[in-house]
């Protein structure tokens, strides 16, 4: 499917907020937004995680949207930790339903911090489907939603990990998923950044999609 990517501008609570569209040809058959790692680690929209899940949406046939966090780029304002990126997403959200369409199906997805700040962002907008790639579980102390067990909030959630993950360790995101009796898709040897290993992550997404309504 071709894909076209045009530029976008995101008014958020802090400032502009810069950002991608992934624009598939045909009619787009639901939103998915995707948030990058941790900025004071250097994470931005162009992670290459952050691209592969942004890419793999828009060949699914979604409006796939990837941003740069509040402070990185050319976005304004300052990090704050989880509180304001919540925000920056909601906000890009917001943008995109507005943009294409509020009946289209939605998709949250993060690599990382940007699990992280998805899974804050799902319990505000309650996305159709939540992906996760190795989310930061247990790093940031203002969490409430990757370290108390809260419910998944959708039964389609999914949740792909690195068995030699050293950022995030498998132990950790095992004892998040847990007591939600949520599975998590190991991806044996690889580690918190995928190396070598996105086309595997792109097909795992492919086929948690695959025959599913969005």
């Amino acid at each position: 499917m071709a894909v076209t990517l045009e530029k976008i501008s995101v008014t958020g609570s802090a400032g502009k907020l810069e950002g991608i569209a992934h624009l598939p040809e045909e009619i787009a058959c639901g939103i998915a937004v995707v948030a990058h790692p941790l900025p004071t680690m250097g994470g931005t929209m162009d992670n290459k995680v952050a691209v592969t899940l942004a890419k793999t949406f828009a060949e699914l046939g979604c409006v796939a949207l990837r941003f740069n966090f509040r402070g990185v780029g050319a976005s304004e304002g300052q990090f704050t930790g989880g509180d304001g990126e919540e925000q920056d997403m909601i906000a890009v959200v917001r943008f995109a339903q507005e943009q294409f369409g509020e009946e289209l199906p939605l998709i949250l997805s993060g690599f990382s911090f940007g699990g992280y700040v998805a899974a804050r962002a799902a319990l505000q907008v309650r996305p159709r489907h939540l992906v996760l790639a190795a989310p930061a579980v247990g790093r940031f102390a203002a969490s409430t939603v990757l370290s108390t067990g809260m419910p998944a909030v959708s039964p389609d959630t999914l949740v792909i990990h690195g068995e030699h993950d050293d950022v995030v360790p498998l132990a950790a995101a095992l004892d998040w998923a847990r007591p939600q009796h949520l599975p998590i898709v190991v991806l044996p040897q690889a580690e918190h950044f995928f190396h070598g290993r996105l086309t595997q992550l792109r097909d795992i997404v492919k086929r948690h999609f695959s025959g599913v309504e969005l």
